[in-house]
């Protein structure tokens, strides 16, 4: 799973570093789409979420009848999230950029953003379909499908952007035509090669399904449409105190960011099939274990990674960097990637707890822990350092660093006291 996210997370950064060759204007529009995209890609990712934790309680269970019916569900609400999402970005997007500040980078942005959104479907399939796939424990096909795209945009990208002279344009062309071709050989495996399948005649409506899926689904897509809120809060902070340089900086930087997330992120996605799983058969102690040991694990791999980027910061740096027109934010770069290790150290305590509740079926208590993580102390944080205390976009990262630490020990701390409810209701019970 860490292998399978490793590689999706590098459609962002690979076009975040191919980008950054045609200077900190273009870096930084793409920065005002990605919170937009944030949104789409979580709500997708949520409603994977909704369909790892269902589907794999069901299988849990042995019920594979009802396992397969939930699948055409997750399928039916694809549809829905897709033609929903194309119409009101593509209607809105000029004057929802406009709002976040794109204003010297508009024409850039509606570049980037109206060819990226055309291809909605992809991203809300792509993300659906793997969590149909984690739920059944097929992460090897996961991990195969995502490495496809990720060399196939690898490859697109600078054809697109350089040797077709098409720009931020060529970036989200690339992008498209990768999810799209991943999307064919995703559907070609559910034709007959997992252990789910998809057969109308099989379909029972029953608007169960679908509200156990949106239970852990729609909060856990909320959870991304928060941390676009942040982003487009810290995008607008990042204007007052540095300009488009500070939001070039946050865009580039925190795609490197991403990657580093993935793992822990990883871990937690596997968690919510194992507590589904363990939930379905009621083996309430694995779910205590699985906790304890999935934080201890991700935390153990990110002190590593962490010391490791700390030292070769600097070189990391030049990915976003390497042209007279973006060496500039060199300086910068540097500075935040260093400043966010502190961030990973406690990321892997928040996410992992924050998947247990979703496994759980709890998705509001995972998306209450992510309102205050980053809606309430990591904006307040980053406008206090940033702007208060006159830290310029040095306070920003500081605050995003101190936010997410609360906010992980928050959850740890409230997922331990209900697994440890849980257990013994259960205890009582029999």
């Amino acid at each position: 799973m860490i292998i399978a996210m490793i590689i999706n997370s590098l459609y962002a950064f690979i076009d975040g570093v191919w980008v950054a060759g045609l200077g900190d204007a273009s870096l930084a529009a793409i920065g005002f789409v990605n919170p937009l995209y944030l949104i789409v890609f979580g709500v997708s990712n949520g409603i994977g979420a909704g369909a790892t934790a269902v589907i794999s309680r069901y299988i849990g269970s042995k019920n594979k009848k009802e396992a397969d019916n939930a699948a055409l569900h997750v399928i039916l609400l694809t549809i829905i999230i897709t033609i929903i999402f194309t119409v009101l970005i593509l209607i809105f997007l000029k004057p929802i950029l406009l709002t976040m500040g794109a204003g010297p980078t508009i024409n850039l942005g509606m570049e980037y953003g109206n060819i990226l959104f055309l291809g909605t479907i992809f991203i809300v399939f792509s993300a659906t379909a793997y969590g149909i796939l984690r739920a059944e424990g097929n992460v090897i096909k996961t991990t195969y499908a995502m490495l496809f795209g990720a060399i196939l945009n690898m490859f697109l990208d600078p054809i697109f952007i350089y040797y077709l002279d098409l720009g931020v344009a060529g970036a989200a062309i690339a992008t498209v035509i990768s999810m799209g071709l991943v999307s064919l050989l995703l559907l070609y495996w559910f034709k007959g090669d997992t252990y789910i399948k998809f057969s109308l005649k099989d379909f029972i409506y029953k608007s169960k399904l679908i509200k156990e899926i949106l239970s852990v689904g729609l909060p856990a897509g909320v959870e991304f449409f928060l941390i676009s809120i942040l982003a487009i809060t810290l995008n607008a902070i990042l204007m007052v105190v540095s300009g488009v340089d500070g939001v070039a900086v946050y865009t580039g930087g925190w795609r490197f960011v991403a990657i580093v997330m993935v793992i822990p992120i990883a871990i937690g996605t596997s968690v919510i099939a194992i507590t589904g799983a363990n939930l379905g058969a009621k083996r309430y102690e694995n779910i205590d274990i699985t906790h304890s040991y999935a934080i201890k694990f991700g935390t153990l791999i990110i002190v590593i990674l962490s010391i490791v980027i700390f030292i070769l910061a600097p070189y990391i740096s030049y990915l976003f960097a390497y042209t007279p027109g973006s060496e500039n934010l060199l300086g910068q770069m540097t500075d935040f990637l260093r400043i966010t290790c502190l961030f990973y150290l406690f990321f892997p305590l928040g996410v992992v707890s924050s998947s247990v509740f979703q496994g759980l079926g709890k998705g509001l208590n995972s998306l209450i822990i992510a309102f205050i993580r980053a809606l309430i102390l990591q904006i307040v944080f980053s406008y206090v350092f940033a702007i208060v205390l006159n830290l310029g976009q040095t306070g920003v990262w500081y605050g995003i660093v101190l936010g997410n630490a609360i906010g992980a020990i928050i959850a740890y701390i409230w997922s331990k006291i209900y697994i440890s409810k849980l257990s013994n209701e259960y205890e009582k019970f029999c």
